[in-house]
């Protein structure tokens, strides 16, 4: 069904509200997902999240009119968001995204129809939202239109650079000790305490414990947190993770025998020349991407082993990235990439230039099965994600 606005609903907001209400809500007897084929499936899919965009969207500017009235002083909350969490029952996360889009699309009620449509998410217009004004927010949102949170900090960064941050290398703050469990406490307490007269003359005889458990003599170790990758301004990024002792000290090391070069010891600049030549050093090894490669081999022959000027020139013509085109265009994955046959190897394919291009973990194993049957490759997998030998290695007997 659709829901138009009321005659007397205020301009603004709620004169945007055409949207339609989804009516594909799943019923308590509909049948089981398991009868639809994988087209149906596929169509159910977009349409169930076609649907929750829209209610989405819906639900935005209604908060936005909501929070304007005050409506939730009524309802026996303080604020927005105590309503959103309490009475609304969302998680304070999902609450802080949609109150800080409402409170945006009320100055912008464009942002409304790209929320709609799928063009902007909520994180999007969370992070974008103290940076947008009258001048540019058509033009920013334009530019983070189906961007990645990953995107939009880095358009966020060129909107609002920030200055470098200082290196530093220091210990975390010690973790505090685990307090004593309910039971230790209740071994203490119930000792009994000296008679009247003599508890202020002397301590009373403790019988002996048994030792204190390993997480109260021990405090627990602290979790590990996420390294931290931030764009700060275009071209700069601030990267912060935790190091284990044996890594502090090479990197201790590497300042002291890099004081001619880098005199301040930068780490930064210590972390750029490493990771040059980590990626040099993998490149050589998967991809034979040396200096000077070897004259290209002769004829293909019927073996597995891929050419290294084969693998070489794949890699740059598919660009570091899965080439797998599906119904709805190319697979954007770089990682976890594979040399795969187009014509397997089994089937007669040989590894040539035109009979090879890059996959995706997911996608090698995806046409393995399609070409062979889950069955096949399930049972052996290993023929399908073993890594050929480069021109370095010994050829296979």
């Amino acid at each position: 069904m659709t829901v138009e606005p009321e005659e007397n609903a205020p301009t603004g907001i709620l004169e945007w509200q055409k949207l339609r209400c989804y009516n594909g809500s799943m019923q308590k007897n509909s049948p089981s997902l398991a009868h639809l084929t994988d087209t149906e499936l596929i169509i159910a899919v977009k349409t169930l999240a076609v649907g929750e965009r829209d209610a989405t969207a819906r639900l935005i500017a209604s908060l936005a009119e909501l929070d304007v009235r005050r409506l939730y002083l009524g309802e026996g909350c303080r604020s927005l968001f105590t309503y959103c969490t309490q009475c609304l029952h969302l998680s304070e996360h999902a609450a802080y995204n949609r109150i800080e889009s409402a409170r945006v699309v009320r100055k912008w009620p464009t942002i409304l129809e790209r929320l709609s449509d799928g063009s902007l998410t909520l994180t999007t217009v969370s992070l974008l939202a103290r940076h947008l004004t009258d001048e540019n927010h058509r033009a920013v949102l334009d530019a983070a239109r189906h961007k990645s949170k990953r995107k939009v900090e880095e358009l966020v960064a060129g909107l609002q650079p920030r200055p470098d941050v200082p290196a530093t290398v220091k210990l975390p703050p010690p973790q505090a000790p685990t307090p004593p469990t309910p039971s230790v406490l209740a071994t203490v307490a119930d000792v009994p305490i000296a008679a009247a007269g003599t508890a202020g003359l002397r301590s009373p005889r403790v019988p002996p414990a048994d030792p204190l458990p390993t997480a109260i003599a021990a405090p627990r170790p602290s979790a590990t947190r996420p390294a931290i990758v931030a764009p700060l301004a275009p071209e700069r990024y601030k990267i912060q993770f935790t190091v284990g002792r044996q890594t502090h000290d090479k990197l201790r090391r590497a300042q002291n025998l890099m004081r001619h070069t880098v005199p301040n010891g930068d780490p930064a600049e210590i972390f750029d020349r490493a990771l040059t030549l980590l990626v040099d050093h993998i490149e050589r090894g998967k991809l034979a991407n040396v200096k000077r490669p070897h004259a290209p081999e002769g004829p293909a022959t019927r073996s597995r082993h891929i050419p290294s000027a084969v693998k070489r020139a794949v890699w740059q013509r598919d660009g570091a990235r899965c080439a797998f085109v599906g119904a709805k265009g190319r697979c954007t994955e770089r990682g976890f990439l594979e040399f795969h046959h187009v014509m397997p190897y089994a089937s007669g394919g040989n590894a040539t230039m035109d009979n090879i291009q890059l996959r995706c973990r997911a996608h090698n194993q995806y046409e393995a099965e399609a070409w062979f049957g889950p069955r096949f490759v399930r049972e052996r997998p290993a023929a399908f994600v073993r890594i050929a030998p480069t021109e370095t290695d010994a050829p296979p007997s």
